[in-house]
């Protein structure tokens, strides 16, 4: 944690003497879902930073909604016309995109996945993420051990991303599952398990208005709903904002995945009970580096020994600890946070 701590205040602190680039500057490229999501605001601002500390020139892209396959093409074309050496890519749709992805590989870049592995992942050159599975899992066992013996007879509402099932989604759906004591079908896609407590899946594009669409759509399934398991914070809110209309919001348990400072500020008034935080400036200040390696001396980025991608950490956070699940309390959860 003191190691993370440090790295973001190098970022940060790198805000404020960004040199600008000369003509003969390595040029990278950060393509994200959306620029609203307080997730990809801080992976942007940590990669300008890092950018401005190297000497480097960044160009943004964003797709304008969670899922906007066709904007993150068109910002890969972009990149190779105007000669980066590397991109930062954190795809809507993780399978759609490889074939862009290899024209840019062919064209001489080297393209680092951040947060959402590509399908497959060595499509991309190198991976910066939070173990997404993890991630999962740590909200399902913890939501089992908080329920104790009545986890037998949970009924769970699955909050998902998105119809095409990127891998950051299916991973912390699969994750959370097996966490929670549910046998798996196919773990490389969500919604074919069998086991009679999950309720049922709904998509929420990542975002509140979605949590809160996809909640109502699967209490009008079954109002007997009592635990929430969704993909980011922003539907956790949705989601209970769903559950206070229904006059729910009080015996519900809702789970999530961000860390970010409003997610964590609703662990702490009880609108979430516990979250996974990941660390997004880790991801983008890494893969900024990584760049820079690859345009000095064609030098990539190992994975974490063990896995076959670089891992940025990731910690559960509540003030309802739970026996034998590791996690850390609110204050340094808040300490941590971003957005």
């Amino acid at each position: 944690m003191k190691k993370l701590l440090a790295t973001s205040a190098v970022a940060l602190t790198a805000l404020s003497g960004a040199a600008l680039a000369d003509s003969h500057a390595v040029t990278a490229c950060l393509i994200t879902k959306t620029d609203t999501n307080p997730f990809f605001v801080k992976m942007k601002e940590g990669a300008e930073a890092k950018a401005a500390e190297l000497g480097m020139t960044l160009k943004s892209f964003a797709g304008k909604v969670d899922g906007d396959h066709e904007t993150q093409v068109a910002a890969i074309e972009t990149c190779i016309a105007d000669g980066a050496k590397g991109i930062l890519l954190t795809a809507s749709d993780t399978s759609s995109i490889v074939s862009s992805v290899q024209q840019a590989r062919d064209a001489g870049l080297v393209v680092i996945a951040l947060d959402t592995p590509l399908s497959p992942i060595d499509a991309a050159d190198a991976t910066f993420a939070t173990d997404n599975f993890l991630a999962g899992e740590l909200i399902g066992q913890w939501a089992a051990a908080t329920l104790g013996d009545e986890a037998a007879n949970a009924k769970i509402a699955m909050l998902d991303l998105g119809v095409s099932q990127p891998t950051v989604g299916v991973l912390r759906d699969q994750g959370f599952l097996q966490g929670f004591g549910i046998d798996l079908g196919d773990p490389n896609k969500w919604g074919d398990e069998t086991d009679p407590r999950i309720v049922g899946n709904d998509v929420t594009a990542g975002n509140e208005e979605g949590g809160r669409k996809a909640m109502e759509n699967l209490l009008a399934k079954d109002p007997e709903i009592n635990v929430v398991y969704t993909i980011n914070e922003p539907a956790a809110a949705g989601a209970y904002e769903a559950l206070k209309a229904f006059g729910r919001e009080n015996d519900v348990l809702i789970v999530s995945v961000d860390g970010g400072c409003p997610g964590v500020q609703n662990v702490k008034d009880g609108v979430i009970g516990a979250t996974s935080q990941q660390y997004p400036l880790q991801m983008a200040s890494k893969g900024v580096e990584a760049i820079a390696a690859w345009a000095k001396d064609g030098t990539k980025p190992a994975p974490t020994p063990g896995k076959d991608f670089f891992d940025t950490g990731v910690s559960l956070v509540t003030d309802k600890p739970a026996e034998g699940v590791e996690s850390i309390d609110v204050a340094k959860g808040m300490e941590l946070c971003w957005g």
